[in-house]
């Protein structure tokens, strides 16, 4: 079985980008013209979490719980800090590589490995309560209700771990495509449900408690003629927003599902492998070509479009106020409008490029930069 490597995905995206403009050099990314700067952040303090993303094009995303924020690094750093001073409360150097993090909940902080190992740390001051191997290696945030901890496994297996003692209860597997990018989305569990984008370009619903498919939705169907073409991965995880499921895949569409019944309520053609976000009832999309769009979420029609950063290769868009924010490979943040897509801010944040969504916590934004730097930012 063919897997793709990180440097793959974005020869993937430029390969997309030259022949949709019929040119047979790749294009480089679109320089950043001036912009009048209409927001203004204040950075409230930074911190060094080891080596951040590594070398292997990781996901690593902070979370909070409470009044901390959680943060692991590629080498096997974690870190606990509080979110408003940035004081670490604790760090944890694992002896194993990070590839998916950071899981919270139940008091627990959940990483996955490189190896397939998942570690559940203490939140309180983060000594280790278990860890277990699974098949393969762990590409996203394990996730939990403190009784359960699921987690999505490269070779696109959900797997539920009793969250006390890290016991299996049950697996869910699925058929893999030939060829798929390298990563997977983190699943979300709401009620009863533990909900999952594929490689396939499905949407499962799992009952939490047995393991068994409530429901099943095809959001893209793989076209073309090579397996190259028929990529249409979920990579960027999945928003629950008010009972609806918002959700984008590679090379297919983005889509609203319902979430007791995984109906699709509207859909139309998008490729995205970053992600998607909500606010203000409209649904924000990172295209793989380095636009932004806003889309209305009951019906799908598109409000604005901002297509000036292409090739920047974005990180998924997150709200932050009446603003959208993205990353992008340089290390800048840019804010746009929600109103109208233009630009109104703009951040460097991390020389190396940032690649994973901003995390929005009430006020507060904390960006996560590739070499390892955290920053906390409010709104001036």
């Amino acid at each position: 079985m063919m897997r793709w490597n990180h440097a793959a995905l974005l020869a993937l995206t430029l390969l997309a980008v030259g022949c949709s403009s019929n040119s047979k050099k790749e294009l480089p990314p679109a320089e950043l013209t001036d912009i009048k700067e209409e927001v203004r952040l204040d950075k409230q303090w930074s911190r060094s979490v080891g080596d951040g993303q590594g070398d292997l094009y990781e996901l690593l995303t902070p979370a909070v719980d409470g009044s901390t924020i959680y943060a692991a690094a590629a080498e096997g750093r974690v870190m606990a800090m509080q979110r408003e001073s940035g004081d670490v409360l604790w760090k944890k150097d694992l002896d194993l590589p990070i590839s998916g993090g950071v899981g919270v909940g139940g008091g627990l902080v959940l990483v996955g490995t490189l190896k397939g190992d998942v570690v559940a740390l203490n939140a309180a001051d983060g000594e280790q309560k278990w860890r277990t191997r699974v098949p393969s290696e762990v590409l996203s945030a394990p996730v939990t209700d403190g009784d359960v901890v699921v987690l999505q496994t490269q070779d696109d297996k959900l797997i539920a771990l009793d969250a006390s003692t890290g016991n299996q209860r049950w697996v869910y597997e699925n058929t893999v495509p030939v060829l798929t990018l390298r990563g997977t989305g983190s699943p979300i569990i709401a009620g009863r449900m533990a909900i999952a984008g594929l490689a396939s370009g499905k949407v499962v619903a799992v009952d939490l408690q047995r393991g068994l498919p409530a429901w099943e939705t095809r959001v893209a169907v793989p076209q073309g003629r090579s397996e190259l073409d028929r990529v249409v991965d979920i990579d960027g995880g999945l928003i629950l927003d008010d009972n609806v499921i918002y959700v984008a895949t590679y090379q297919g569409r983005a889509a609203a599902l319902d979430l007791a019944s995984g109906r699709v309520l509207w859909q139309r053609e998008a490729s995205s492998y970053a992600g998607v976000s909500e606010g203000m009832g409209n649904v924000y999309v990172s295209d793989a070509s380095g636009t932004v769009e806003s889309l209305d979420g009951r019906s799908s029609s598109s409000l604005w479009s901002n297509d000036a950063l292409a090739r920047r290769q974005l990180s998924a868009p997150a709200v932050f106020s009446s603003n959208v924010v993205v990353g992008d490979l340089e290390g800048y943040i840019h804010l746009l409008s929600q109103v109208d897509g233009r630009f109104v801010g703009r951040e460097k944040v991390d020389g190396d490029g940032v690649r994973v969504r901003p995390l929005v916590v009430d006020k507060w934004m904390y960006v996560y930069g590739n070499s390892g730097k955290l920053v906390a930012y409010t709104i001036r």
